[in-house]
């Protein structure tokens, strides 16, 4: 059996992390890092953990405790700087190793990088349209997960100039931080557009498409779930007939039928996807929908997904993908 540490395990996407593994029948839990709860039980963080995990440790310790594999759960600048052990897969949740160029970091992130030399050696990786290699591996955004899932099969079959990305998360994907823009007087009752045309996850877009797209974000009144819609001047017949090919054997991704749309409700607190493809009757343009939970496809999930292949065990193993909820 392979086993595992979580750095950062107190956040939202360690604590996602933490409870996949726990349905892992492939990966034990070795390490819990959190410098906040270092010294203090498991259930310090949840009162239903029991006493049969790890104490919390720091986030350094965690590092170095041999395990097989390292999710990273960490803020951007501290991902960045971290010096990850030899022969270890590391899947890093944060931002700090998805961009290939490191002289975006400044622009898009706000700080310079401080290992912009090994950048190249970490995998940007969404298993169903580019598998990781190696045991670097850059867990994509979840803006960037969803927009990549609906366009990038379809990218040769796009208008570029044309593409608009209109994108809207629930307030978890703010992370567990407090700020004002997730006080409950902000964001209940009320939908904000955030970032307009300065985030973070537009260059991850335009890494892989290989143009920029016109992407704005916004904040939903929900606690979990990201849904974006993709508008584009292309045949939606023929992007509706590339997306079956791309993902006829996934069991994560699913193209619903014609006339259905994805929602929410259906993927909130699951690792899958829902793909939706119309055509808008008024002007001919091909509209492409995804619908996500942040903290699952578009985060946890992923990242144990990418581990999974990594690590060369069946690659749904530890993943929520069934189940009807209400």
């Amino acid at each position: 059996m392979s086993t595992a540490a979580i750095l950062g395990a107190s956040g939202y996407a360690g604590q996602e992390t933490l409870d996949r593994l726990l349905a892992h029948a492939e990966l034990e839990l070795l390490s819990l890092g959190s410098d906040s709860l270092a010294g203090r039980a498991a259930s310090a963080l949840d009162v239903r953990l029991n006493g049969h995990l790890p104490v919390f440790v720091p986030n350094e310790v965690a590092l170095q405790s041999g395990a097989d594999v390292v999710f990273a759960c960490l803020g951007n600048e501290e991902a960045a700087a971290l010096d990850v052990p030899d022969d270890t897969v590391v899947v890093d949740l944060s931002g700090a190793h998805r961009l290939a160029d490191a002289g975006l970091y400044a622009e898009w992130y706000g700080f310079e990088h401080p290992h912009a030399d090994s950048l190249a050696e970490w995998s940007y990786a969404v298993p169903e349209l580019a598998p990781p290699t190696g045991k670097l591996i850059a867990n994509p955004g979840c803006y960037a997960t969803a927009t990549l899932l609906a366009l990038a099969p379809v990218v040769d079959l796009l208008e570029p100039s044309s593409v608009v990305v209109d994108a809207k998360s629930g307030v978890s994907g703010a992370g567990r931080g407090l700020k004002e823009s997730s006080h409950a007087g902000f964001v209940l009752e009320n939908v904000s557009p955030y970032r307009v045309g300065t985030h973070q996850h537009a260059p991850e877009i335009e890494q892989v498409l290989g143009f920029p797209v016109c992407f704005v974000p916004h904040l939903l009144p929900v606690r979990r779930g990201l849904i974006v819609t993709c508008y584009a001047t292309a045949d939606s017949d023929v992007v509706r007939a590339r997306l079956e090919e791309a993902y006829a054997g996934s069991r994560v991704v699913h193209l619903l039928p014609e006339g259905v749309a994805p929602e929410l409700a259906r993927v909130q607190e699951t690792d899958a996807a829902e793909l939706g493809v119309f055509e808008d009757r008024a002007t001919g343009k091909a509209i492409v929908i995804c619908a996500l939970d942040n903290l699952g496809k578009g985060a946890a999930g992923q990242a144990v997904q990418n581990a999974n292949l990594a690590l060369g065990l069946d690659e749904t193993a530890g993943l929520r993908l069934q189940g009807v909820l209400v």
